[in-house]
């Protein structure tokens, strides 16, 4: 039988003329017109939109919109077609078991990866070997214009198994960086203890993961009194809405930089070495920003849902239009570094996390922020959310407390931040991570729904 391998399913060349790393990346995008910029984006969803007829999904998707390919002629009309989320996704892999049909899989090579699967059944992640390198790209030539040169290296606390998040990571890393790269993995997979010594033996000078699980290998750290051997410089997690002052201080003084994605799209966007601003990753995400109850476009400044199109995923698993449920805003303000993509704040939480209390919308993870950088707490947190029997819901905070908080002035402190008062508990340090999951899970859990809905 004949089939391509892998490095014969693509043209790796003409990949990196068309998504640059280093310093052609800088160039190409700071010499750049928003109009320039438009006519690349609408030649790649084109090619996009072609590649999506193809497959079933999509098919059946746009059909019963009663949608047909001629309605499509670029750009212009994507607010045409519908938003998909990851319930879709889930709905094709039960009625087409066990892969669904949103694949167009062929002879092409397949890397295969899944969800977590922490909230029900896993959903299947397929890449072929363009989109699965434009992924890995993305990510790489980031953490390179964030700083990251050759001669550091790397330790990623990202999880492995079946999930992406530790493997694409890697390949980032060792394909499009050249710094070296320790696969340490969760708490689970490498204990914490022998984390920070593979910090210290190997000269670890950053740390790549989520935000929660990096700072408490600080604390193990401190406590196994290695900061004279650990040289750590550079910090590049998901800070989300939370202080990053923190997080360095705990690391004493390690740079920290925030970026975003998910699974299905890889990596959306991050900040760059002004960390100002989440940049856009424009040349191969198209970003929409939409209402969340609506779904209409918000304008600049407002906060939306984030729905994305994947540009250059035209091989066996096409992103088009894809509700990540996440929500963010659109920065206004000009940039530092002249980069023509557009610029988001970060991650503010989920629009399918969000609590309405009393009329006013909540967002948990809005937590993290309003108790980062006090000295009494730890920074854990957990967030219950009850209905009594008149239907009225109310959210718990539960924070960790290192022994001197004043229940009554975290109260006065959260209703200021929040906009309303939720009930607040203290507990001891690391009492949270039973709930939080923060030991075993890459996302610690930050609300726990107990309303029965």
């Amino acid at each position: 039988m004949t089939f391509p391998t892998y490095f014969e399913a693509f043209d790796a060349k003409q990949m990196l003329t068309d998504y640059p790393v280093g310093d052609a990346f800088i160039t190409r995008y700071t010499g750049m017109s928003r109009d320039e910029l438009h006519a690349i984006q609408n030649d790649r969803f084109l090619k996009l939109m072609k590649r999506g007829w193809e497959i079933p999904f999509y098919q059946r998707l746009w059909g019963k919109q009663a949608i047909e390919p001629g309605d499509i002629a670029g750009l212009a009309d994507i607010t045409k077609l519908p938003v998909y989320d990851k319930s879709d996704l889930m709905a094709s892999v039960n009625d087409f078991p066990p892969y669904g049909d949103f694949d167009g899989r062929g002879d092409t090579p397949v890397v295969f990866h899944t969800t977590s699967g922490t909230t029900g059944r896993p959903q299947p992640l397929m890449f072929g070997p363009k989109g699965r390198e434009i992924t890995n790209l993305l990510v790489g030539r980031m953490y390179r214009w964030m700083g990251l040169g050759r001669d550091d290296v790397v330790q990623s606390v990202y999880g492995h198994g079946m999930i992406n998040g530790g493997h694409y990571i890697r390949e980032a890393v060792t394909h499009f960086t050249n710094a070296l790269f320790l696969s340490a993995g969760t708490g689970i997979e490498t204990r914490s203890i022998n984390q920070v010594n593979l910090m210290a033996d190997f000269n670890v000078s950053c740390m790549v993961g989520f935000v929660d699980y990096i700072r408490k290998l600080a604390d193990v750290a401190a406590a196994e009194e290695l900061f004279d051997r650990i040289n750590l410089s550079m910090i590049i997690g998901h800070l989300g809405t939370e202080d990053r002052a923190s997080t360095e201080a705990a690391w004493q003084g390690a740079k920290a930089y925030d970026w975003y994605g998910v699974g299905d799209t890889g990596s959306i966007a991050g900040e760059g070495p002004e960390r100002d601003g989440m940049y856009v990753w424009e040349d191969a995400q198209y970003l929409e920003l939409l209402d969340v109850d609506s779904g209409a476009p918000v304008a600049a400044g407002e906060t939306g849902d984030m729905v994305v199109t994947c540009l250059f995923k035209d091989d066996i698993a096409p992103c088009i239009r894809f509700n990540t449920h996440d929500i963010t805003e659109e920065r206004t303000d000009s940039n530092a570094t002249g980069m023509v993509f557009k610029r988001i704040t970060g991650f503010k939480g989920r629009s399918d996390n969000m609590v309405k209390l009393r009329g006013i919308n909540i967002f948990p993870h809005a937590i993290g922020a309003i108790i980062e950088g006090r000295s009494d707490l730890t920074g854990e947190y957990v967030c219950r959310v009850t209905r009594d029997d008149a239907g009225r819901d109310e959210m718990h905070v539960t924070l960790e407390s290192k022994g001197s908080s004043s229940q009554a002035e975290l109260v006065d402190l959260l209703r200021k931040g929040i906009g309303i008062e939720v009930d607040v508990a203290l507990v001891d340090a690391g009492e949270t991570a039973k709930d939080t999951q923060i030991d075993t899970r890459q996302k610690p859990i930050r609300l726990i729904d107990e309303r029965g809905l």
